[in-house]
C-alpha cells in the first residue's frame, strides 16, 4: 500500500511538472518578452517589409530544412530526430534580442521578428508537429491534437506576450521596473528547465554525446550564417543582417522542451524528445560566440 501510494504520488509530481511548472515558466519568459514590446515595434514591420520577409523566410521556411538536413546527415532518427524538428518549429528566443544588441544589430527588427514569429507559432507549430511526428515517430509516441495544441500554444505564448504589451502600454514605468526582475527570473527558469531535461535523459545523452555535441554546435553556426546570407541577398544593411542572423540561429528551446512534455504520451515529465532542445540550449552559445564576433566585426566595418 505504501509503495502504491508513493507511485501515485510520483505520477502526480510528474503531472505537476508537465501541467504546471513548464507552462508557467514559459509564460513568465514570454511575459518578459511582451514587456519589452510596443505597438511601435510591430509598426516597424510595415516600414521594413524586405527585412521581415527575409526573417520569416529564414526562420519559418529554411530553418527547418537546414535542421532536417543535419538530422539526416548525422543519422539521427526516432525521438531524437523529432526533438530536433520540434526545436526547428519553435520561435526565436528572447536571447536573440540580447545577442543582437551586443553585436550591433538592429534591435527593433530583432524584437519585432521575435514577437511576430512567436504569435505565428500558434498556427505554424501544431501543423509542423503533426508533419514531423508522422515522419519520425511511431503511433502512440506522442499525442497530437492540432486544435488542442494550438489553444495551448496560444495560452502559453500569445497571451503572456499580449499581457506584457498591455502592461507596457498602460503602465510604462511599472513595466520598466519589473522587466529586469522578470528577465532574471526567466533566465533562472531557463537554466532549471534545460538542466532538468538533460538530467531526465542523461543516459541517452551519454550514449549520443559524440554525435549530438558537434552536430548541434555546427548547426547553430550554419543557422546564424543562413540568416545573415538571406538578409544580404535581399540587400539589407549589416545591422539588419546581424538581427536576422541571430533570430535564425537562436531558437526558443524552452518552447520546444515545454511542448515535448505536453506532447509525450509516456509517464516521463521530460522525455527524450526534449533532449535536443536542452543540448541546444547550452551549445548554442558555443556557436553564438564566434558567429556573433564575426557579425560584430562586419557591422563595425560597414559604412
Amino acid at each position: 500500500m505504501v509503495v502504491r501510494n508513493r507511485f501515485i504520488s510520483g505520477i502526480q509530481s510528474v503531472d505537476a511538472v508537465v501541467s504546471v511548472f513548464l507552462p508557467v515558466s514559459l509564460g513568465i519568459i514570454m511575459l518578459s518578452l511582451g514587456l519589452g514590446l510596443t505597438v511601435a515595434d510591430f509598426a516597424g514591420i510595415v516600414r521594413q517589409p524586405r527585412a521581415v520577409i527575409a526573417g520569416l523566410s529564414a526562420q519559418v521556411i529554411l530553418l527547418p530544412v537546414i535542421v532536417y538536413s543535419f538530422v539526416i546527415a548525422f543519422g539521427i532518427s526516432g525521438e531524437l530526430a523529432f526533438g530536433f524538428m520540434l526545436l526547428a518549429a519553435s520561435p526565436g528566443g528572447v536571447t536573440s534580442n540580447i545577442l543582437t544588441k551586443l553585436v550591433g544589430g538592429t534591435l527593433a527588427l530583432s524584437i519585432s521578428l521575435t514577437g511576430l514569429i512567436s504569435l505565428l507559432s500558434v498556427i505554424t507549430v501544431p501543423l509542423l508537429v503533426v508533419f514531423w511526428a508522422g515522419l519520425f515517430l511511431n503511433a502512440g509516441d506522442v499525442t497530437v491534437d492540432v486544435t488542442s495544441l494550438a489553444l495551448k500554444m496560444f495560452a502559453i505564448t500569445t497571451v503572456p506576450v499580449a499581457i506584457g504589451m498591455i502592461i507596457r502600454a498602460i503602465a510604462k514605468d511599472l513595466a520598466l521596473r519589473i522587466e529586469p526582475v522578470l528577465s532574471v527570473i526567466a533566465a533562472v527558469l531557463f537554466v532549471v528547465i534545460v538542466v532538468g531535461a538533460i538530467a531526465a535523459s542523461w543516459s541517452v545523452l551519454a550514449d549520443n554525446w559524440a554525435t549530438l555535441a558537434p552536430m548541434t554546435a555546427l548547426m547553430v553556426l550554419c543557422l546564424l550564417a543562413l540568416g545573415w546570407v538571406i538578409a544580404r541577398l535581399v540587400g539589407l544593411s549589416a545591422p539588419d543582417r546581424a538581427a536576422i542572423g541571430m533570430e535564425t540561429g537562436i531558437q526558443n528551446s524552452t518552447v520546444a522542451i515545454t511542448l515535448a512534455g505536453i506532447l509525450h504520451a509516456g509517464p516521463e515529465a521530460l522525455p527524450v524528445i526534449a533532449l535536443p532542445a536542452a543540448v541546444y540550449g547550452i551549445l548554442m552559445y558555443l556557436g553564438a560566440l564566434p558567429g556573433g564576433y564575426l557579425m560584430y566585426r562586419a557591422v563595425k566595418r560597414a559604412p
